[in-house]
């Protein structure tokens, strides 16, 4: 009998996946949170063991949970976010100038979630149209007036829709990347709706600083790859897409903005695109072997978090969480986090309480439960909107209560 491992293939290149990133345990999809009548339900759990391909060096995550089963219904909405809206408005006015969008352009957003983006557009006069897959968010964006396909983008819809008579002037897929498992046809379809002489921009997490700052818990199901630039860069020139500028943002903990044109359209390539690519090479990012030293950082990092937990509640303190965000879910998961370390966390997003974590099964509720409990700690789970959620929280210093990030490693926010 044959006991050798299937090995999953690399959905860019096709290669065989032999090489551990990380590995994260199982856990279950980090967006299904549970609502009071399955509490007593089985939940699914699936691997977190990320490969890197040994051939494009794409980092990646095997499809153990379909985009539909992810996305069809979908917990996430973007506007509870102030910083992420201010975000929103500063790259639609950004986008508006530097290409000038007006009343005779048309944005298309890929993965427009609530319309927290394309409503800037909307207001500064420029047509927009958003495609978006989970139902229940799009409904959202409707209601607030955002004209919104409900559908999968690759291939297929980019040429229905160019049948319809629709191309883009600017494409947004910001912060859609990771979260395609057929990048091919996504990207390929992104060519197809573009009109001459449009711009593509493409925001995601950057590889380079989920490595530097430790962001293992940005790994998650609905996240299939992780990408550096030089990785991006060459896949969308199999595409027939140059990149002819780049800008590194603070977003999601540290993302690329990344632009690209129809590569048949003449254009300048900005110094940043060198420079980055230049910064990548220098870190090793062309070498299989850079990519071996995560693993263990991860590990020492849940040790370091586990330990501040033990030590906290063998003092007799009380733990609260702030958030449920999905990067939040990977790391209670992974770290073995449940009710004997978090009380219960809170979340701004009315759709998540009453209901609780997945795996951990920590219950939800409204922020206005902290003020009610007092505790000593509260653990903050999207440590990348610190800044904004310590603002929020300042009352917090009211009973003698302290903030904890645990990210890039488990610290004390004085």
């Amino acid at each position: 009998m044959n006991l050798a491992p299937v090995r999953p293939a690399c959905r860019l290149c096709g290669a065989a996946l032999k090489h551990t990133f990380t590995d994260l345990g199982m856990s279950p999809p980090c967006e299904a949170f549970v609502p009071p009548d399955r509490l007593a339900s089985v939940e699914a759990f699936y691997p977190l063991h990320v490969f890197v391909c040994d051939e494009c060096l794409l980092v990646q995550l095997p499809e153990h949970v379909s985009p539909q089963e992810i996305f069809t219904e979908y917990a996430y909405f973007s506007s509870y976010s102030d910083s992420w809206l201010a975000h929103a408005k500063a790259y639609a006015g950004r986008m508006v100038d530097r290409f000038e969008l007006g009343p005779g352009k048309l944005v298309v957003e890929l993965a427009s979630n609530d319309g927290y983006l394309l409503q800037y557009f909307q207001a500064l006069g420029v047509p927009v149209l958003g495609v978006e897959p989970a139902a229940n968010v799009a409904r959202e964006a409707v209601r607030k007036g955002i004209p919104t396909r409900v559908e999968f983008f690759g291939r297929e819809t980019a040429a229905a829709m160019v049948r319809e008579g629709i191309q883009a002037d600017l494409i947004a897929a910001n912060n859609v990347f990771a979260h395609v498992p057929d990048m091919r046809s996504f990207t390929a379809g992104m060519k197809t709706l573009l009109k001459p002489g449009g711009v593509i921009t493409i925001e995601i997490p950057h590889l380079m600083r989920l490595m530097e700052q430790n962001q293992f818990d940005t790994i998650y199901h609905e996240h299939f790859s992780y990408w550096s630039f030089i990785t991006a860069t060459r896949m969308l020139a199999d595409f027939g897409l140059a990149v002819f500028d780049v800008e590194e943002i603070p977003t999601h903990g540290g993302s690329m903005r990344i632009y690209a044109r129809h590569a048949d359209d003449p254009s300048p390539v900005h110094e940043r695109v060198r420079e980055l690519t230049r910064r990548e090479e220098e870190a090793g990012f062309t070498r299989l072997e850079t990519y071996f030293s995560f693993d263990e950082k991860v590990k020492r990092t849940k040790r370091n978090i586990l330990s501040f937990l033990i030590e906290a509640k063998r003092a007799g303190k009380s733990i609260a969480g702030y958030g449920a965000p999905g990067k939040g879910n990977t790391l209670l998961n992974y770290c073995g986090i449940r009710t004997d370390f978090l009380d219960y966390t809170v979340d701004r997003n009315p759709y998540k309480h009453g209901r609780v974590l997945p795996g951990t099964r920590i219950p939800i509720f409204p922020p206005e439960k902290l003020r009610e409990t007092r505790p000593d700690y509260v653990f903050i789970l999207p440590w990348n909107l610190k800044d904004e959620i310590r603002q929020q929280l300042a009352y917090v210093r009211e009973w003698g209560g302290q903030l904890v990030v645990p990210i890039p490693d488990i610290e004390v926010l004085e």
